[in-house]
C-alpha cells in the first residue's frame, strides 16, 4: 500500500490478514511513548533502552520484555490501544505457551500498517515523533531492506518483520521515504509455502524501490 499525499495506490489485497511478525513493534513504540507522553505509565531508562532495540534491530527479547511489563494481566492492552492507531484489523492469536495473545502471534492487514505509519508521522507528539522517525532510518545494517530500497536520495527509514510459518516465509516492511517522509509503504508478502526468506525479501524491496526510488 503506497501513499503520496492525498494518493493512495492499494493492491486488492491490501485488506487481507497476514502474519505481522515484528512490524508490531513499531505499534508497541509508539503506544508506550504515546502512553508516556500522557503520563499513564512512566517508561524507566530500561524500558527505552529496550524500546530501542526493538527498533534498531528488532530485538525480539526487548519485545518480550516490554509486553509482559505492559500488555497487562490479560495481555491484551497493546491491543485495545493499537485501535487508536486505526488497526481495527488487527487480530491477536493465542500463544500456544501461555493461552494468552503475544506479540509475535499477531496478524494485521497492509491497511492497519499503512494507518499506524500515518499515526507516527501525524499524530504523535513531535518530540517522539522525531525520535521514531531517526531510530528507523538508522536501523541495523540486517534490517535494511524492503522500503530501504527507496535509496539513501529518499532518505528511507523502516521497520521489517519476517517470520516463517506453516513451510514458507512471511516477510513484511512498513515505512517511509521522500523530504519530510512524504511517501509511505506497507508492504506484506505471504507466500504461503512456496518461497524463501531471500526471496521474500528480493521481492518486497524490489518493489519498493519500483515505487519508490527517483520519486
Amino acid at each position: 500500500m503506497l501513499r503520496v499525499g492525498m494518493f493512495v495506490y492499494r493492491s486488492e489485497f491490501a485488506d487481507q490478514l497476514v502474519w505481522t511478525a515484528s512490524t508490531i513493534k513499531l505499534a508497541m513504540a509508539a503506544d508506550l511513548l504515546m502512553k508516556n507522553r500522557a503520563g499513564t505509565i512512566k517508561l524507566t531508562a530500561s524500558d527505552r533502552e529496550l524500546i530501542q532495540k526493538m527498533l534498531h534491530s528488532s530485538d525480539d527479547d526487548a519485545a518480550d520484555a516490554l509486553w509482559e511489563k505492559y500488555a497487562g494481566k490479560d495481555k491484551q492492552q497493546f491491543n485495545r490501544d493499537f485501535v487508536a492507531f486505526g488497526m481495527t484489523g488487527l487480530e491477536p492469536e493465542i500463544s500456544f505457551s501461555s493461552g494468552k495473545p503475544y506479540w509475535g502471534f499477531q496478524k494485521c492487514t497492509p491497511d492497519d500498517l499503512d494507518h499506524l505509519m500515518q499515526y507516527v508521522l501525524t499524530q504523535l507528539d513531535p518530540t517522539d515523533r522525531a525520535y521514531i522517525v531517526d531510530e528507523m532510518q538508522n536501523v541495523a545494517p540486517d534490517q535494511q531492506w524492503g522500503v530501504w530500497a527507496a535509496g539513501p536520495d529518499q532518505h528511507p527509514g523502516n521497520k521489517d518483520g519476517w517470520s516463517e510459518e506453516e513451510g514458507g516465509w512471511v516477510i513484511n516492511s512498513v515505512g517511509f521515504a521522500g523530504p519530510d517522509q512524504q511517501y509511505t509503504l506497507a508492504i506484506m508478502n505471504a507466500l504461503q509455502g512456496k518461497g524463501g526468506y531471500d526471496e521474500g525479501v528480493e521481492t518486497i524491496s524490489h518493489v519498493a524501490k519500483v515505487l519508490l526510488a527517483g520519486l
